[in-house]
């Protein structure tokens, strides 16, 4: 099963401050269920338990940063040892996972209903992630144009819904053609977008002072999305090949990892927005404490 995983996400693909592959298991041990998670927290690892899963398949890693201690007296050491009593592997693919093709932001931009896709930033020449289409983000066609605000409404619509939704930055009525889109932060990618030349960059985690920088300077409209959101359409693309190629019982995850759980719009500059009409696949379901607090 790792060797399947590394085979389609190579560690070597990933940034050299990531950390990917392997983190909890044994290699050999045989698997039936998998579970698959952007997050890799107390409630997906009971919803992974409580469905019998061997491995958790996350996208970010639990444990990125050096620690001294896995102790149960700490969050992640909880997690830790909670996995090794009930037998449960955890594996991470995440920046190879961003660069793969197909990887996190091809399944984004067919979210979004992109065509014609071509990477944001391609991996460098030489890099192991070199050639095949691989690389950072995507730019793509609307098979239609849309205004910005339509193209608002609509990426709300077909992202899994989040109390953060998806706000905009940029004159309402402007022509979307192409848009290029990067899962998770991605104001790291800023001037790729302008340089591409696109319409619109959708993404996440952008920051007040890079993106009205980058406004002014006549970068593309943009589009700011829960981080979660714009990595959750991944998941279900890790899911089929999963099932197509190894026939293996496999779980997506549609818990609401992203910590935003409270919305409330200025009352002044709010305008009320008709909610969309979409297929119960495309739109993530609020949880008990989602549907009590939003505002």
């Amino acid at each position: 099963m790792v060797a399947a995983l590394d085979r389609r996400y190579p560690p070597a693909w990933a940034e050299s401050w990531d950390r990917v592959g392997l983190v909890l298991g044994d290699p050999a041990a045989p698997v039936r269920r998998v579970t698959c998670v952007v997050d890799c927290v107390p409630e997906t690892v009971a919803e992974a338990l409580d469905r019998g899963a061997d491995l958790i398949i996350a996208h970010h890693p639990l444990l990125l940063r050096g620690v001294s201690s896995v102790a149960p007296t700490t969050y992640k050491g909880r997690i830790v040892h909670q996995l090794i009593k009930s037998d449960v592997a955890l594996y991470v693919a995440h920046t190879n996972a961003d660069v793969a093709n197909p990887g996190v932001s091809d399944a984004l931009a067919a979210r979004v209903g992109l065509v014609d896709l071509r990477p944001l930033r391609p991996a460098a020449p030489g890099s192991p992630a070199a050639g095949q289409g691989r690389g950072i983000g995507r730019i793509g066609r609307l098979a239609r144009p849309l205004t910005l605000a339509e193209l608002t409404r609509y990426v709300a619509a077909v992202l899994p819904a989040t109390a953060w939704g998806v706000r905009a930055a940029g004159d309402p009525e402007r022509m979307i053609h192409t848009v290029a889109v990067s899962g998770g932060a991605g104001d790291s990618y800023l001037d790729d977008a302008r340089a591409a030349g696109v319409d619109a960059f959708l993404t996440a985690d952008l920051r007040h002072h890079p993106a009205s920088e980058y406004l002014a300077e006549g970068g593309p409209a943009l589009l700011d999305a829960a981080h979660w959101a714009t990595e959750r359409p991944w998941l279900d693309e890790l899911a089929t090949h999963l099932r197509d190629q190894l026939d293996l019982d496999v779980y997506v995850s549609d818990l609401d990892t992203d910590p935003w759980t409270v919305r409330a719009g200025s009352p002044s500059t709010v305008t009320p927005v008709p909610q969309p009409v979409a297929a119960a696949s495309d739109v993530h379901a609020a949880s008990p404490v989602d549907k009590e607090h939003r505002l």
